[in-house]
C-alpha cells in the first residue's frame, strides 16, 4: 500500500531495483531565491484558516477547517482539504496561499522518499519536522504556520512551524487567523489522558468556535486521524452537518 501511497516526487521503482544507486541531496541555495517582502507575507496571512493539532494517548488528530477564502472577506472555495498525508504515519496541514502550500507539501513528500530510499527506514517524526522548517525557512512557498503531527517509536508528536523556520512541540497546537478563539477551547477541553477518539471530539469542537467569530474560516472540519496504522482522513459529520 505504501508503494502506492508515496509516489509523488520520485520514481521508486526503478531506484529499489539498483541498490547501489546514491541519490542526491536537494537543498535550498539561499542566495538564489527571490527577495520576499512584508507585504507579500502580510498579504497570505491574511486569507485566513485554523488548523489544530493534538497529541493523544495512542495517536495524533489533526483538524482543519474546509474554507478558502480572499483576505478573509469573500470565500474562493467551500470544500478544501487542509491536511495531507506526508509520510506513512504523519500528516501536515496547509496553510497560506494554495499554490505556496500545495508546493510544500510536495517538497517534503520527496524528501521522505528519499529519506526512506537512502536508509532503507522510515524517518523519525523528529526529522521530519527538521525538514519542514528548513524548507519553510529556506522556499518562498508562502506556507504560513503549518501544523505537523505523527507518531514513530519516541512516541506522539505535534509541532507549528513558523515562517522563519522555526519548530515548536507541543501536546496541541493551534495556527491561523481563528487561533485565539480555538485556543480558549483546547485550553479548557484538552487532558494528557485523551483518546484518538476523544481528541477528535476536542479538535473538531475547537475548529467550530473558531468558525463562530472568524471569517476566514468556515464550512466543515476535516480530520486527520494517525496512529501506529497510519493516517486517515476523513470529514467529520457531526459537525459538517451545521457549519
Amino acid at each position: 500500500m505504501r508503494e502506492q501511497q508515496f509516489t509523488q516526487g520520485v520514481g521508486r521503482g526503478s531506484i529499489h531495483d539498483r541498490r547501489d544507486y546514491e541519490p542526491p541531496i536537494y537543498e535550498p541555495e539561499l542566495g538564489s531565491l527571490p527577495d520576499v517582502s512584508e507585504a507579500d507575507v502580510e498579504k497570505v496571512n491574511k486569507t485566513g484558516t485554523t488548523t489544530i493539532g493534538i497529541t493523544a494517548t495512542d495517536g495524533v488528530v489533526i483538524a482543519t477547517d474546509m474554507r478558502a477564502s480572499l483576505g478573509g472577506r469573500f470565500v474562493s472555495n467551500k470544500n478544501v482539504q487542509k491536511v495531507e498525508q506526508i509520510h506513512p504515519q504523519a500528516a501536515m496541514t496547509l496553510v497560506g496561499s494554495v499554490g505556496g502550500a500545495q508546493s510544500f507539501i510536495r517538497n517534503i513528500r520527496a524528501e521522505v522518499n528519499l529519506y526512506e530510499v537512502r536508509r532503507d527506514e522510515e524517518m523519525s517524526i523528529h526529522a521530519l519536522s527538521t525538514i519542514a522548517g528548513n524548507y519553510a525557512r529556506g522556499g518562498p512557498f508562502f506556507a504560513i504556520n503549518p501544523v505537523l503531527g505523527g507518531i514513530d517509536d519516541e512516541g506522539t508528536h505535534v509541532y507549528s512551524i513558523d515562517p522563519a523556520g522555526g519548530v515548536m512541540e507541543d501536546d496541541y497546537t493551534v495556527t491561523g487567523s481563528g487561533l485565539t478563539v480555538a485556543y480558549g477551547t483546547l485550553e479548557r477541553e484538552y487532558s494528557d489522558d485523551l483518546s484518538v477518539e476523544e481528541a477528535k471530539s476536542v479538535a473538531a469542537s475547537g475548529i467550530k468556535a473558531a468558525v463562530e467569530r472568524d471569517t476566514g474560516s468556515g464550512n466543515g472540519v476535516f480530520l486527520a486521524e494517525i496512529s501506529e496504522e497510519g493516517v486517515t482522513i476523513q470529514g467529520h459529520k457531526e459537525f459538517n452537518d451545521v457549519l
